[in-house]
């Protein structure tokens, strides 16, 4: 005899509430039976709230031999299943391992619904396998050959560290594209004609149309899906459900893509993992590329991180023998030259003689890029009289100029500052303290006259340049791609960027300056001006991984991260307090010195604690534990002005050790 019980929907809340982030069972009506099915959203009733909130189905099963009563589910919102078993699996071990919650991990992945863009898509055409024609399997296998095994790695579900080529391709379009984006389209093409879908994951908008471009005739536009955060809700939605159908496709996004529901994924990489864009900054913060190696070990695919650069975080995977490294059978590199001002020469010159005739020279060919630190004109400006840094009087904001002569403006607030008095000195004499894209931009057109000078910053955005000669003046990280390559690259401002207040601060330099070497053309100088040490030589023979090794083995005996996880507590100092003492007691094997902190910063008190990988899932399972805990005592003392109102805070995997 059949149960007359309604079945149970098992359904994770879409809340941003800890002790929330579990299953809750609700009862299926009669009238929901047919729609309420796993990974569709429903409005359920929230008794402790008194309200409705939205959710997703994960499971539906018989009821239990028990007796409670169950409250129902009050609407399907969309029939369409949205959550897929593959994606809440990854969300849940995405949360646990970074101390957060599920459905904040699904708030990135799963994009709002778009019931116009959900009934157009019902409405339309089923997708078609797409086909990978002959034409394009040979493009994969010559693009790929260079790598030793590359194509069969992907095939087989390795991963893989791959040093990129540092160079630009010509396209057939006659674009200009990095060589980079060449591979990893290739790969994505070869995981796309054995009938696995792809997904490439990249910093910005400029890394994406790079990979569109090559990707374009080789395979139907119909197959190459976009994810990104600046498509329209409609458009990013439609995207969403196309990952859905059981069709595989080539994904091309920002971070959140990594968790793009495809069918049959065989292929998930990564560009240039060590840019700041890949980490997420909301909670509970989980990297991309952390993201990545969890989705591997769940859907068995290959995974590629690819760079010019090598992050420490990667190498240290390398060094444990979890990823493998691979290189093109024959080495290229650009030709750096380490500048340095010569015998005659003032210290102060910003670019050294060798680099000027190396410009100048260059120019009779074609463009020249000239790397910056900062945009605008000069921002930072200082005392005359005693160097003090010039600040704002109303917000304390640093000082900058738009242009020479300019009334002084506040980088804070946008205040002017027409009578600015130096509170060290009472001088009423500023001077620029360093030279932006724009004032670089102004010296450099006067040293070479009838010069075209063009900028690329963030106010000033560009993509590409044609061939013709040209001062190309980018700030680090916007560099557009010169039309068969830059005649030569000067990289100013090297020592500046080292004295970031910042552990990987090498790191980034390395990167940024690889990045913009990568676009010089084939046996044009790059010229690192005054800089030298371990950076500058790892730039020079162009061994960044042996960088990050070194960085690795001067960061072991002092316990600093990637050699360790790091997580951060923030809060009261009792709830601090508590949260730690709690971890202590659960995680025994850590010693006195793991914790460093709790340090005060205007009320708010932040602990550090280093752990190694192997206690990951004991450190943050207490500290989520803590988390929980907290909010719950925060909930029952609302409204009691005795009670306590902080919230536990808890960040996992920081980069870097700032109490």
């Amino acid at each position: 005899m059949s149960d007359p019980r309604p079945r149970v929907a098992r359904v994770l809340i879409d809340s941003p509430l800890p002790q929330l982030d579990r299953l809750f069972d609700y009862a299926v009506p009669d009238a929901f039976t047919a729609e309420a099915l796993p990974g569709v959203r429903v409005k359920v009733p929230l008794r402790s709230a008194g309200r409705m909130v939205e959710g997703f189905i994960v499971d539906v099963g018989e009821p239990d031999s028990s007796d409670r009563p169950l409250s129902e589910i009050d609407a399907v919102v969309s029939a369409v299943p949205v959550l897929t078993p593959g994606l809440y699996a990854l969300a849940r071990r995405a949360a646990d391992r970074a101390a957060g919650s599920a459905s904040d991990i699904l708030r990135l992945a799963i994009p709002k619904r778009m019931v116009r863009a959900e009934k157009a898509w019902l409405a339309s055409p089923p997708v078609t396998t797409p086909e990978v024609h002959d034409a394009a399997r040979a493009w994969a296998a010559a693009s790929l050959a260079p790598f030793t095994g590359l194509g069969e790695a992907v095939s087989r579900g390795d991963r893989l560290a791959l040093d990129a080529p540092p160079s630009t391709v010509r396209l057939p379009d006659g674009g200009e594209a990095g060589a980079w984006a060449v591979v990893l389209a290739a790969a994505a093409v070869h995981s796309l004609a054995g009938g696995r879908s792809a997904i490439i994951i990249v910093p910005d908008h400029r890394d994406r149309a790079q990979l569109e471009a090559v990707l374009a005739g080789r395979v139907a536009a119909e197959a190459i899906v976009r994810d990104d955060s600046q498509q329209s809700s409609p458009v990013r939605y439609a995207a969403f459900l196309r990952m859905l159908t059981p069709v595989p496709c080539i994904v091309i996004g920002n971070r959140s893509a990594v968790y793009a529901p495809v069918h049959e994924p065989g292929l998930i990489a990564l560009w240039d993992d060590g840019d700041p864009l890949l980490a997420e900054p909301l909670s509970p913060g989980v990297h991309a590329r952390d993201a990545a190696l969890l989705r591997q070990e769940l859907d068995h695919t290959a995974l590629v991180f690819a760079g010019h650069t090598r992050t420490t975080d990667v190498e240290r995977l390398v060094a444990v023998g979890w990823v493998r490294e691979i290189s093109t059978a024959r080495r290229s590199s650009p030709r750096v030259v380490l500048s340095a001002t010569r015998e005659g020469e003032s210290r102060g010159a910003r670019v050294p003689s060798a680099a000027f005739a190396a410009a100048r020279t260059a120019l009779a060919d074609g463009p020249v890029l000239v790397q910056v630190a900062r945009p605008g004109y000069a921002p930072v400006l200082v005392c005359a009289e005693c160097r003090h840094p010039a600040r704002c009087l109303h917000c304390g904001g640093p000082l900058h100029a738009t242009s020479q002569g300019a009334t002084p403006e506040c980088g804070w607030c946008g205040r002017a500052a027409p009578a600015w008095t130096c509170p060290n000195c009472s001088s009423t004499r500023l001077r620029m303290a360093s030279a932006g894209s724009e004032r670089t931009a102004d010296e450099l057109g006067r040293a070479f006259p009838g010069t075209r000078v063009i900028i690329a910053d963030g106010a000033h955005p560009m993509s590409h340049v044609d061939a013709r000669p040209a001062l190309v003046v980018a700030t680090r990280g916007a560099e557009p791609i010169a039309a068969g390559g830059y005649r030569a690259v000067i990289l100013l401002d090297g020592d500046r960027m080292l004295l970031g207040d910042d552990l990987r601060i090498g790191e980034s330099c390395l990167r940024w300056w690889s990045n913009a070497a990568a676009l010089a053309a084939p046996g044009a100088p790059v010229h690192l001006v005054g800089v030298a040490g371990p950076v500058a030589r790892a730039l020079a023979t162009w061994t960044q991984p042996a960088y990050a090794r070194a960085e690795l083995a001067d960061r072991a005996p002092l316990r600093m991260p990637p050699t360790v996880r790091v997580a951060a507590l923030e809060g009261d100092a009792r709830t601090v307090s508590t949260a730690l003492d709690a971890l202590r007691n659960a995680v025994t094997e850590l010693d006195d010195a793991a914790v460093l902190g709790p340090v005060d910063r205007e009320g708010t008190v932040r602990a550090l604690v280093r752990f190694d990988y192997a206690l990951g899932a004991k450190v943050t399972e207490s500290l989520r534990a803590s988390v929980v805990r907290q909010a719950l005592k925060t909930r029952r003392a609302k409204g009691r002005p005795t009670g306590p109102r902080n919230t536990l805070r808890v960040r996992v995997d920081v980069p870097d050790l700032d109490l």
